[in-house]
């Protein structure tokens, strides 16, 4: 095990940089600032790190692989697989945090930034903080915080999105969010509806399926584009870091052609090959899936694709082709909101779809000092960005404060 990193004397900096957010991006920025001497500290509004994946189902692994997961200064171990559970991803970000030694306070949730321009709010991290440029930030509890800089990284699935469907209050089963789901044990025997062909739409219907569910459909409006994980041993990962630089139409070209040897159709059971090109749609925004059993659940019955969800009626939901089914319970995976408008809104830092304009080591110019992370779904692997954005937004804010 590698030896801990000599903690530096960081107790002549009154005023921090703050980072927002304990999960994987918020916990791998505070390091690398920690080790060029800045001092850091985590401002997290639930009890503990790595919330979010401590609330996801229980089914989950990474989708990339160990090696390349690993966030700066600490290897996963390699008794946790090539695909780490979601749990040891839980138990390694508490070893990181305490590896490291970070600084990090929980149960307070910051509501609002905003710059300071000229001396340090009353009561902002005692009489000490200096008059300098920097930010402050509004959390509960009434505190007031002035910061060096900001990083945000309150992460990409904040707030679960459930979309406003004519008739939705009507139905008479349950209809809850993915953020809910755990594992199938509750829907045993049921018949389900699964609304949501991404990652985690795909997931939890062939958990249902191998975990007793009745019946399994799959509401999906637009084809996905489906991946294998690992082909021969090379893991998808590893093209996706290879083709980011690519253009678009030659990666759109080259996903079709390994789509067709690697992916059977699926057009006979409902899931036609998707008609717009695979890197396109990661421009979108869409990430293709990776499969860990849909492609066998779809051909042999087990998950039914449907058309995608029009409205609700009473027991029923209608579908976008006009039919009607009435499943017993309705799980909406359908996409989550960053929620940055309270936090950041009236710095004109967001696109109109509520995204940070500038991520990673660039900073708004008329925001200096101002970061995000963890708001991009990249297919070279999220965790891989996170700590190749650590390193590079501690180096920026180091050039800008002259650590």
């Amino acid at each position: 095990m590698p030896a801990v990193p000599a903690a530096p004397d960081l107790s002549t900096q009154p005023r921090p940089v703050y980072v927002i957010g304990a999960g994987p991006g918020g916990l791998a920025v505070a390091a690398a600032l920690r080790g060029r001497g800045i001092r850091a500290v985590v401002v997290e509004k639930s009890d503990s790190v790595g919330s979010s994946w401590r609330r996801h189902y229980d089914r989950l692994h990474l989708h990339t692989t160990r090696r390349l997961s690993a966030l700066p200064g600490l290897a996963m171990p390699r008794r946790f697989g090539r695909w780490v559970a979601r749990e040891n991803v839980v138990r390694y970000l508490e070893k990181y945090a305490e590896f490291h030694e970070l600084e990090i306070a929980t149960g307070i949730e910051v509501t609002r930034i905003e710059p300071t321009t000229d001396s340090h709010p009353e009561g902002a991290d005692g009489p000490d903080a200096p008059d300098t440029p920097g930010w402050t930030l509004h959390a509960t509890g009434g505190r007031v915080m002035a910061a060096r800089a900001v990083v945000v990284a309150t992460g990409f699935n904040h707030t679960p999105f459930v979309p406003d469907w004519p008739g939705r209050d009507s139905f008479h089963g349950p209809l809850t969010h993915a953020a809910e789901y755990r594992n199938p044990a509750p829907y045993a025997g049921r018949d389900v509806l699964v609304v949501g062909v991404g990652n985690t739409g795909a997931e939890i219907a062939v958990d249902l399926a191998e975990g007793g569910a009745a019946r399994v459909r799959l509401a999906v409006r637009t084809a996905p584009h489906i991946l294998r994980r690992s082909t021969a041993g090379w893991p998808a990962q590893r093209t996706g870091i290879l083709v980011r630089r690519l253009p678009v139409r030659l990666v759109d070209r080259l996903g079709a052609i390994i789509g067709k040897v690697s992916v059977p159709d699926l057009s006979a059971y409902g899931l036609p090959r998707p008609t717009t090109g695979l890197y396109s749609r990661v421009k979108q925004g869409a990430i293709p899936i990776q499969d860990v059993g849909l492609i066998d659940a779809v051909r042999t019955g087990r998950v039914e694709p449907v058309a995608a969800v029009a409205s609700f009626d009473g027991a029923e939901v209608v579908l976008a082709d006009g039919s009607r089914i009435t499943p017993d319970a309705v799980i909406a995976a359908t996409g989550y909101r960053r929620a940055l408008e309270g936090l950041v809104g009236g710095l004109d830092v967001l696109d109109d779809r509520g995204r940070p304009r500038t991520h990673g080591a660039k900073t708004p110019p008329d925001a200096p000092g101002l970061y995000f992370t963890g708001f991009t779904n990249p297919i070279s692997g999220n965790l891989r960005e996170l700590a190749l954005d650590a390193e590079k937004i501690a180096k920026g804010i180091a050039r800008t404060i002259g650590a």
